[in-house]
Parts: C-alpha cells; sequence; structure tokens
C-alpha cells in the first residue's frame, strides 16, 4: 500500500532537500528588490541615488568631506563623488582574500556604522545601502583615492568584473566616486531617473547641513523644457533649515513677526535637532522632517516630540495670561497648517523599513520635546505680540472646529438627511462623525454577520453586491446610474470631485472589508479606484482604510487563534503547538463564514483589529511629498480602459510573483 502511495506521486509534488532554494550573496536583493529598496517603481529607483548620497553626506556630518559632487549622465547613469576618508580598500580580517570594498559592495549587512566607532550619526544603518545598489545596478564603477593612492574596481549586476585595480598615486584627491546605472532588467526600461528629483534631493542635502557644498551637474539633452533643472549649480545654504523655510514659503504673509528658529544638542550627548517653522495665512503649510539627513516623509517620533513642545509652549504662555481658552487647544488647532522643517541628528535610530519612511525611536519623542521646549518658551517671552497672534490664531482655529463639529452632528441629525441614506445602510446611532466608521462588505451575507458583531452605537454597515463598477473604465453615464456607487455616495454624505466637502462627511473611517482571497483583493482595488477617483481628498485626510480579516482559524490546546496568511499561520503553529498536539486548522472560505462573534474578535473590534490605512503615495522628493502622478498612470494603467496596459504589467511583472492564493 505504502509502494502505490508513492508511486502516485509526481515529481512535481516531491518536497524534499533538493527543493530547497538558497539564495547567496547579493541574489536575495535581485530576486525580491521590494524587500530592500520598497518596489521596483520610479520612487524605488530613486532611492538608489539616495543610498548612495546619503553615505557621502554621512561622511560629512562625520566632519570628513565638505564637498560633494552629483552628476546625472547624458546616459542617465549617476556619479556622487566626495572628498570624505574613502572607502578602506585593504583586505578585510573576515574575507582575507577580498577588499574591504568588495566586502561592502558584495555582502549584505557589512559596513562601518554597526560599532559606533567611524560614525557617531549616520543616516545608513543596515549596511546594506551600497550592496543593494550594486545588486540591482547594470553597472557599477567605484573610485577610491585613499592614502594618495588610487583604486579602482567594476561591477555588473552586483558581480565583481575583476579584482580591485590600484591605478596609481594621486597627490590632489581624496574620497570614494560612485558611478552606477540602475538595471532595466529589474526597473524596466520606461522607469527613468528624473533629472528634477535628483537635483532637488541634492539640494535638500545642502539645506540639511550648513558645512558641505554640493555640486550639481546634468547632461543638458536630460532636461526637460519648464523644468527648473540647471546644467550646473553651487548649492551651499549658511543659514540650513532658515533658508530652507524661506525657500519653501517664498513671499506669503505668514502669522508670527519672524520664524521660529534653532538648533540645540540633545540630552545625554545623542546628537542635535534643528527646526524651522512659520505660520502663512493662506492655511497652507507643510511639514518636511529628516533623521540624520534622511527625508521621514511619514514622519515619526522626532516630529510628535516637536509637536509637543510647540503645543505644551503655547499652552503655558495662554495660562500665564490667564487666557483660559488656551486649555482647549490641540496640535491641529496650532499646527495643522503650519509650514515646518525639523532635521534631528541622533545615535542608532530605528526606523520603519529599510526604506527609512518614518522614525520609530521612542527616545527621540522626549529628546526633541526637551530640546526644543526651553527654545520655545524663550522665543514666546521675548516678543509679547507675537506670542498674542499666535495664541489667538490658534484659539481661533479651535472654535472653528468646534463650530464644524456642531454642524456635523446637525447634518447627521438631520431628518431630510436621513430619508435619503441608501435602504441596504445599517447606520449607527451616534449623531456626530467623530469615532465612527463605516464598514464597506461584499455581500449580504457578510453583511449580515458584520451587522451582528458591530458596535451599534458607533459602526454602520454598508453591504455592497459583488464587485462594483471599475470606474476606471466606464463611462460617466454609467457610473451614475450604477446602484452600488450610489449608495456609496448617499451613505457617505460628501459628495464627490469638485463637489466634495469634508465637513459633510458623516463617518470618520470608512474601512473596505472584503474576504481575504484574490476575489476580496480585486473588490477592495476597485473600490480603492472609486475612491481615488472620486473622492480623492477622502483619501488624503486619512479617512481611508482595509480590513485584515483572518484566512485561518487554529484550534489548538482549547484555545481559538486566527492567522492572516499562511506565513502567520505558520508562526502561529510553531509558537503554540507543543508536544504532541494535533491542531485543528479551518479555512474561512469568506466573511459570510465567520460567525458575528468571530468576525467581531477579530477584524472589526477597536481593541484586536489591524487596519491599512490607504494612502495615495507621494513624490518623494527630498523636500518633502508631493502629488504623484506615477501613481496617476499606474491606475490608468492597470484599471483602464487599455487591456494591453494591463498584459504588458503582468509580464513585467510575473517574475516577481511568488506562492499565489489561486
Amino acid at each position: 500500500m505504502a509502494d502505490l502511495f508513492d508511486a502516485n506521486i509526481s515529481a512535481s509534488q516531491v518536497y524534499d532537500a533538493q527543493s530547497i532554494e538558497v539564495l547567496e550573496g547579493l541574489e536575495p536583493v535581485r530576486h525580491r528588490p521590494g524587500m530592500y529598496i520598497g518596489g521596483v517603481d520610479e520612487t524605488a529607483l530613486h532611492h538608489l541615488v539616495a543610498e548612495i548620497l546619503d553615505n557621502s553626506m554621512d561622511e560629512a556630518v562625520a566632519g570628513f568631506a565638505n564637498r560633494i559632487d552629483v552628476i546625472l549622465n547624458a546616459d542617465r547613469s549617476v556619479t556622487i563623488v566626495d572628498n570624505g576618508r574613502g572607502i578602506p580598500v585593504d583586505n578585510h580580517p573576515k574575507y582575507p582574500n577580498k577588499s574591504a570594498l568588495e566586502v561592502i559592495l558584495t555582502t549584505l549587512h557589512s559596513g562601518g556604522k554597526f560599532g559606533g566607532n567611524a560614525y557617531k550619526v549616520s543616516g545608513g544603518l543596515h549596511g546594506v545601502g551600497l550592496s543593494v545598489v550594486n545588486a540591482l545596478s547594470k553597472s557599477l564603477v567605484i573610485e577610491v583615492a585613499r592614502d594618495k593612492k588610487l583604486y579602482r574596481q567594476e561591477y555588473a549586476k552586483g558581480k565583481p568584473l575583476g579584482d580591485l585595480e590600484l591605478v596609481g598615486p594621486v597627490s590632489n584627491r581624496r574620497g570614494t566616486s560612485i558611478t552606477f546605472k540602475p538595471d532595466e532588467e529589474i526597473f524596466g526600461e520606461s522607469t527613468l531617473l528624473s533629472p528634477i528629483r535628483v537635483f532637488r534631493m541634492a539640494r535638500s542635502k545642502a539645506f540639511l547641513f550648513k558645512g558641505v557644498k554640493i555640486y550639481w551637474q546634468c547632461a543638458p539633452e536630460l532636461i526637460k523644457e519648464g523644468d527648473a533643472v540647471p546644467v550646473s549649480e553651487e548649492l551651499c545654504f549658511p543659514n540650513g533649515l532658515l533658508d530652507f523655510l524661506n525657500y519653501s514659503v517664498g513671499s506669503k504673509a505668514i502669522i508670527n513677526r519672524k520664524p521660529f528658529y534653532g538648533e540645540a544638542p540633545l540630552d545625554n550627548d545623542e546628537g542635535k535637532v534643528e527646526w524651522a517653522i512659520t505660520w502663512p495665512e493662506d492655511e497652507n503649510g507643510f511639514c518636511y522632517s529628516y533623521c540624520n539627513t534622511v527625508i521621514t516623509p511619514f514622519g515619526g517620533t522626532h516630529e510628535a516630540g516637536f509637536r509637543s513642545a510647540l503645543l505644551r509652549g503655547l499652552k503655558e504662555y495662554g495660562e500665564m495670561v490667564n487666557n483660559k481658552k488656551a486649555a482647549s487647544l490641540t496640535a491641529e488647532d496650532f499646527l495643522a497648517d503650519a509650514s515646518m522643517m525639523l532635521s534631528v541628528f541622533i545615535r542608532d535610530p530605528q526606523f520603519q523599513g529599510q526604506t527609512k519612511d518614518k522614525l520609530t525611536s521612542n527616545k527621540a519623542i522626549r529628546l526633541v520635546e526637551t530640546a526644543v521646549k526651553d527654545s520655545f518658551d524663550h522665543w514666546l517671552s521675548s516678543d509679547l505680540e507675537n506670542a498674542a497672534a499666535l495664541l489667538e490664531y490658534a484659539i481661533d482655529r479651535a472654535e472653528l472646529r468646534k463650530k464644524k463639529k456642531e454642524e456635523k452632528e446637525k447634518i447627521r441629525k438631520s431628518p431630510t438627511k436621513r430619508l435619503r441614506l441608501p435602504g441596504k445602510l445599517a447606520d449607527c446611532s451616534q449623531a456626530a462623525a467623530e469615532n465612527t466608521e463605516i464598514f464597506i462588505v461584499e455581500g449580504d451575507s457578510a453583511g449580515g454577520s458584520a451587522k451582528q458583531g458591530r458596535d451599534r452605537q458607533t459602526q454602520a454597515i454598508l453591504p455592497l453586491r459583488g464587485k462594483i463598477l471599475n470606474v476606471a473604465s466606464a463611462s460617466i453615464e454609467k457610473i451614475t446610474q450604477n446602484q452600488e456607487i450610489k449608495d456609496m455616495i448617499e451613505a457617505l454624505g460628501c459628495g464627490t470631485k469638485d463637489n466634495y466637502k469634508e465637513e459633510n462627511l458623516r463617518y470618520e473611517k470608512i474601512i473596505i472589508m472584503t474576504d481575504a482571497d484574490v476575489d476580496g483583493a480585486h473588490i477592495a482595488s476597485l473600490l480603492m479606484t472609486f475612491f481615488y477617483q472620486h473622492m480623492p481628498q477622502l483619501i488624503a485626510n486619512g479617512h481611508l482604510f482595509i480590513a485584515t480579516p483572518p484566512l485561518y482559524k487554529i484550534a489548538v490546546g482549547g484555545k481559538n487563534y486566527y492567522a492572516l496568511d499562511d506565513e502567520d499561520k505558520d508562526r502561529i503553529l510553531a509558537k503554540v503547538v507543543k508536544g504532541n498536539q494535533k491542531p485543528d486548522i479551518s479555512r474561512f472560505k469568506g466573511l459570510g463564514e465567520m460567525s458575528s462573534q468571530q468576525l467581531k474578535e477579530t477584524t472589526m473590534d477597536k481593541k484586536n483589529r489591524m487596519l491599512l490605512r490607504v494612502m495615495i503615495p507621494s513624490t518623494a522628493t527630498e523636500e518633502g511629498r508631493e502629488e504623484d502622478f506615477a501613481t496617476r498612470r499606474q491606475v490608468e494603467r492597470l484599471m483602464g480602459k487599455d487591456p494591453e496596459q494591463r498584459f504588458k504589467f503582468i509580464i513585467e511583472q510575473a517574475k516577481f510573483a511568488g506562492d499565489l492564493d489561486i
């Protein structure tokens, strides 16, 4: 019987030691680039430039370099040169037959920023930046001038084309020069480095560190007509962030007399913080923050500490002048439309992800708050008229916020509004939109479970019938006549496109809740396309989320566990299964198969659930966040009327596909 069973196993089903694939060296980077640079799109492509430029900036911040050249060549390769110490070229003690230079270029997690001896603070932390750039480059040439000698080595797709070569003596040069060309096999031939993005990146680095001069050069044929990109320019800003703020704000009228600007050391010799902030009258501000000269587009703990210091300072000033209204001020009242720059240099920062989009170091909150608070107190007390103007500005905004909240409550209570709500909607009982949420679910079956498992006071349920219309490829007539879309628009109450009114939005959170499978993901993508094209402000203002229902239920030892996917299932099994225990594993075919209690516990309960916030990717310029036209093009490409573009995308991305749930 056993022989018969074995004979029925096909060769493709055999799972043994030969089935285990081991990726060595830089192969994992080329196999899964998204793990290291966040994808293979235009933003990820420019991240390669940032990695090399950050290394040169680390040399400047450490005091070993004062000049960096950034050159965008005619073939769209990039050359970055610094006059720092130069990467070590002697043989590495762990690899006696390799130079330290080759180890850094070909080995993940190698570099001089782990022990803290070579760099006090740095933007590169994980020892993967240069090796990842090398792995994803069609060609890379590195030259090192060190100890009055020039060394050179060439690479292709992460592999050396020869040994490190001693070119000869040099007397007037030191530092590192790297020229690399991104690999079209990875990024595609249509994804190209943008001169304006690279220029802005270089300029922002010069703004961030006063002690460096950055020399920019760009091949003239790469500059498009109308782009504000010079062919060559020396970038040096002696006033640092203040120059950056003045450049960004321009001639706008401001509330305060002059910007609040300064820098201060952090406690325990952790580093320093520099800031510049002003309050424009047009209420169209921004917040650009950095850690160790690396942009943090999603903010983080340094921003939280900065905002806390400013809010505390203003409220204490209000208390000092006996203004009772100051006690109820929030950070939104005071800082939502401020124009602020924040740059912090700290030891061993912790970031969210390899691309360092958000600072997560808990210590940064206290360090920044402590360093900024005293300076802000002194700034307020040194000009009482200026302080009074800011306090009045914040109080006016607080009263406007309260008025809008009251108007929302009136809108929700309005009987005419309730009469126009779709019949399928199970609305929540709370009148105010604050802390309320609506779940958009697929099908009446899932809607029934959700209605029973919800918090009736704050959670509304709107079930939709199957897959909604793809608005990216449908005519206006079809869109306006589609009942599912009409139901959503009526339920939300805020209008669409130019008629969108944030104050009329009936819920604080809009949550897409679909099955944890391919069909569910497709429905979610259709809904996101609708919101992106018809209510982009709703996404930009942080209202749209995706629920994460579990795919598996695991019963073991009298307890139930829920897994989001196969990887999560394996992790839970490894953790909870003891000895000879036999877990009972069941896979949910859809939300409708879950009991109301299960759906509540895993996906709807605010204490236990995990929501994914939907965001419109911004262009990752080093000067901050801008509308990403690449996102618009990608939506059109994947969801639009041209099926050939979708087919082309599938062919291009098929090589990155792994285990698929189909």
